[in-house]
């Protein structure tokens, strides 16, 4: 039998400290500054302006591949794959956009790879190898420029729960691998883990997608007590995909549960309330943990409400890790050391909490997590350009020989062979 780990004496101090506290720390954030800027070169990164730095040329698709996709089914545009779609549209209207592949830095396919839901809206991505390959093959057939370099000088979207490995279960995942095709071009992907066969070397990590009004609509004064100190709704068992539990979130997730479901300091259930972002603005930390995945929403919306992201993803590659210093603004606790949670956020001292909260404060560093509508500078949109002006000029090598071949078409499994 599982014994009931005691409460910390120290958490109950802690908490009545920070009730105390966060109402007086409201008051003095109106009277002086609200925000921080992140000094040195990150923050010169985060406030980069792409524009007359790289040229995009943007494939023209039968519509089969996107807008048939989407009509057929509205929802993705609000699932948080949504990236691919709302990118697609930013680049159709972008300064960077030119119409003449022969100056174009980038090579841009819209291509919906995530847009086949099921009726409860998650995405399956059984079919997307096979669209992916006939993209390929359709724009190498029509146009020179893949073949010049087999797709050295393109970019794709991919943000499946692993990326161009296209499925959503690690395991499946790990066994199939990066789509071969794609092993030449720069993937602009959610999906980020170092050492792990689905992100390639040279990737852009990117947010999930969250929509922007949705979040704006539930915005509460500033000045509101965070009296949650820590705060997650969400699955801690995937009893559907993982009756034996242990591999989902690899125990993480229910580490949570077992040891801090009798916790006054952690606010923490599997029920989604209505008030879902009025709580995390209320929060003083917010738990991102691992799912099946690495990542989740919970890391943009955390950023947008100022509520401390606490992330447990061993090994996680971060969105944007070169402008947003994660470090300074967030948590970071090891997978094992879930049971040691409540000591971990209690010993953290109120001065650092207030940086970090000053820090997430910052409307540039909200900014860099959100794809609005219209594009705003400085958002993610432009992220993902500076990311892409930064790897240029190309380098001479990626330019084939005459006749010279890399890629391996017939690569793979054997259904994503098959013609879709």
């Amino acid at each position: 039998m599982r014994r009931k780990r005691e409460l910390p004496q120290r958490s109950f101090f802690v908490l009545f400290l920070f009730l105390l506290i966060v109402p007086a720390f409201g008051q003095k954030q109106q009277e002086h500054q609200r925000s921080e800027r992140i000094a040195g070169s990150a923050g010169d990164v985060l406030e980069d302006d792409p524009v007359g730095r790289l040229k995009v040329f943007i494939y023209e698709l039968p519509s089969k591949y996107n807008k048939k996709i989407l009509a057929k089914d509205p929802r993705c545009l609000t699932h948080m794959f949504a990236t691919e779609i709302f990118m697609n549209r930013f680049l159709l209207g972008s300064p960077v956009r030119t119409l003449n592949p022969e100056e174009a830095d980038w090579f841009y396919t819209p291509v919906y790879t995530t847009c086949d839901l099921t009726p409860n809206g998650l995405p399956l991505p059984f079919k997307s190898p096979r669209m992916m390959r006939s993209a390929i093959q359709y724009i190498s057939t029509n146009w020179p420029y893949w073949n010049r370099t087999e797709g050295a000088d393109h970019f794709f979207v991919v943000p499946h729960d692993f990326g161009a490995c296209f499925h959503y279960q690690e395991e499946k995942a790990i066994e199939r691998g990066i789509l071969p095709l794609l092993q030449r071009a720069t993937l602009v992907q959610t999906f980020g883990q170092r050492y792990h066969v689905c992100l390639k070397k040279g990737s852009i990590t990117v947010p999930p997608y969250a929509p922007p009004q949705k979040m704006q609509a539930h915005l509460i004064p500033p000045s509101t007590p965070r009296s949650i100190f820590v705060y997650f709704r969400g699955l801690f068992y995937d009893v559907g995909n993982d009756p034996e539990g242990g591999y989902y979130a690899r125990g993480a997730r229910a580490s949570v549960w077992e040891n801090f479901k009798d916790n006054p300091l952690f606010d923490i259930s599997t029920e989604h309330p209505a008030t879902y972002y009025e709580d995390m603005q209320r929060a003083i930390f917010c738990l991102c943990p691992l799912g099946w995945a690495p990542w989740s929403p919970r890391l943009v919306e955390g950023v947008i409400f100022g509520c401390i992201p606490v992330i447990i993803a061993d090994d996680i590659v971060l969105p944007f890790a070169d402008a947003i210093p994660w470090e300074e603004i967030g948590v970071f606790v090891a997978e094992k050391d879930v049971p040691n949670l409540d000591t971990i956020l209690t010993s953290i001292p109120p001065e650092v909490i207030l940086r970090k909260q000053r820090l997430l404060a910052n409307p540039a560093m909200k900014q860099a997590m959100l794809f609005p509508q219209p594009a705003q500078p400085g958002d993610a949109f432009h992220q993902i350009l500076n990311g892409l002006a930064r790897k240029l000029p190309h380098d001479s090598s990626i330019y084939l020989k005459p006749n010279q071949k890399i890629l391996n078409w017939t690569a793979g499994p054997p259904g994503d062979l098959k013609p879709w």
